[in-house]
């Protein structure tokens, strides 16, 4: 049996007619850019997400980015962030001049732990502290963080708070919608994300509107009106034909999430049955809507043997993430050294995505639990 990571291609065949007819009538405008269909995902989407404003743009990436930058963060300031998540969450600030701080992750849901927040704090001398504008706490997996601490130790420390929420549209804390509770929410609509796009974009939440209006100024590099430049942007603008895709696919977000959740709990089952608790970890559930954009489980050793069994057997697997930010190459500068962020080193060393898209069939699950079975016992 073949059980891919991911099955985009189902998905498409039952939106597919749809997606033609949107797309048909955009070659036809001749309209790509920007427009009335971006105005429309951007007014469901601050519906969806619960909050007044949502700006779309080119990436996840260049969310983060444009956040970072309408924050007015520049060179010699620094922002609190995990190192435990993709790329893009470092990368931004230190594309804005800033300097990252690392702080280590909690050990079962993997979001940043806002203790280590508090530790990091005290720790620094009373100069760095001054450096600190923000903490971009990441909403990993699907769960947001735990985002009462944080927000208040934002408060206390006058930081902004910057949601890295791209694995996490429709996540839920406290009842509240992920992207609706810190100063800025960023997703991406990049394909594999559960509302995902047919190529790259992304989007951005926010209530302040002198945030809001500073975002759209800088993602037509910073001209406002046209040709009349008070700022320096770039080009972050979102196209039509991805809008009117993901607007579409915005409408079977929620039954897809329930699927999702649907897996997860026979995952549970599957896993229960066959006894392998020794052997595997499955993910925690701590908010009242984790829309899991990924199943991750943690073993107990030899995950790369694992995850050649199951691609053996033709089983997709996938490693978010083998190597930590603080210990990535690129960022030896800041000195951090292995032992530092011991959470995060073991979760990278340790955790395994298994498939968890709503079209999977119970089938496929009851495979892929067979073949983990089979390989630990």
């Amino acid at each position: 049996m073949k059980v891919p990571l991911l099955d985009l291609k189902t998905q498409y065949k039952t939106i597919k007619d749809e997606i033609l007819k949107i797309t048909a009538e955009i070659y036809e405008s001749q309209y790509f850019i920007l427009g009335p269909h971006v105005e429309k995902l951007e007014n469901e989407i601050a519906n969806y997400c619960k909050t007044k404003y949502a700006l779309g743009v080119s990436s996840g990436t260049d969310a983060l980015l444009l956040a970072l930058m309408a924050s007015g963060i520049k060179e010699g300031d620094s922002v609190i962030t995990s190192p435990y998540t993709f790329f893009a969450t470092a990368g931004s600030i230190v594309r804005v001049g800033a300097k990252p701080v690392f702080v280590d992750i909690e050990p079962d849901t993997y979001n940043i732990s806002p203790q280590k927040i508090s530790e990091a704090l005290n720790s620094l001398k009373e100069a760095e502290r001054k450096t600190l504008k923000a903490i971009i706490p990441v909403h990993l997996y699907g769960q947001c963080a735990d985002m009462d601490p944080i927000l208040e130790i934002a408060k206390k420390n006058n930081l902004l708070v910057i949601e890295d929420a791209a694995q996490a549209i429709g996540a839920e804390y406290k009842n509240k919608r992920a992207g609706s509770l810190g100063d800025f929410g960023c997703f991406s609509f990049f394909p594999s994300k559960n509302l995902g796009a047919f190529g790259d974009g992304g989007i951005i939440t926010a209530n302040a509107s002198s945030f809001y209006e500073r975002m759209h100024i800088l993602r037509v590099h910073g001209s406002h009106p046209k040709y009349y430049h008070k700022y320096i942007g770039g080009n972050f603008r979102l196209d039509a034909l991805q809008a009117a895709i993901v607007s579409v696919k915005l409408k079977y977000l929620d039954e897809w999430t329930a699927a999702r959740q649907n897996n997860a709990k026979k995952y549970r089952t599957l896993f229960s049955n066959a006894a392998l608790s020794e052997y595997i970890i499955l993910p925690a559930e701590k908010e009242n809507r984790h829309i899991y954009n990924q199943f991750i489980i943690k073993v107990s050793g030899k995950r790369d043997e694992l995850r050649t069994h199951l691609n053996n057997a033709g089983i997709g697997s996938e490693v978010y993430y083998p190597v930590p930010l603080h210990l990535q190459q690129c960022f030896s500068y800041l000195g951090y050294k292995k032992g530092n962020m011991p959470v995060s080193e073991d979760a990278s060393a340790n955790t395994l995505a298994l498939p968890i898209y709503p079209e999977l069939t119970e089938d496929m699950q009851v495979y892929v639990v067979e073949k983990i079975k089979e390989f630990y016992r």
